[in-house]
């Protein structure tokens, strides 16, 4: 049974960084893709960052610059580090892998 857990989510200020972490157990995580989610209050989920087996990284437009994906297949975890932070990067943050998630990860971004 695969497990999805997110987490490393806040309170941090504009400007400000955090890095999540998502993992992964009941799976061998090495041969999938893994994609980081976002979904604001009042807001439909949007994708935000993918990764390839093969460590080849994708963004949205809106974090494209100011996010980072990267995967430790070693310790079935995949992070976003996440840099000069705003307010409406606001929402809870989910992993996903193999079409299954993860229950997710409060980010709040206000001064």
């Amino acid at each position: 049974q695969v497990q999805i857990v997110e987490s490393g989510g806040g309170l941090v200020q504009p400007g400000g960084s955090m890095r999540l972490s998502c993992t992964i157990s009941g799976i061998m995580i090495g041969t999938y893709g893994v994609s980081w989610h976002r979904q604001a209050p009042g807001n439909q989920r949007e994708w935000v960052a993918a990764i390839t087996p093969s460590a080849i990284d994708r963004y949205s437009a809106s974090v494209k610059g100011r996010f980072m994906i990267s995967r430790d297949n070693a310790k079935s975890t995949v992070y976003l580090q996440m840099n000069n932070l705003r307010v409406e990067d606001t929402g809870v943050y989910f992993c996903k892998i193999d079409e299954k998630w993860g229950k997710g990860t409060l980010v709040t971004v206000s001064s």
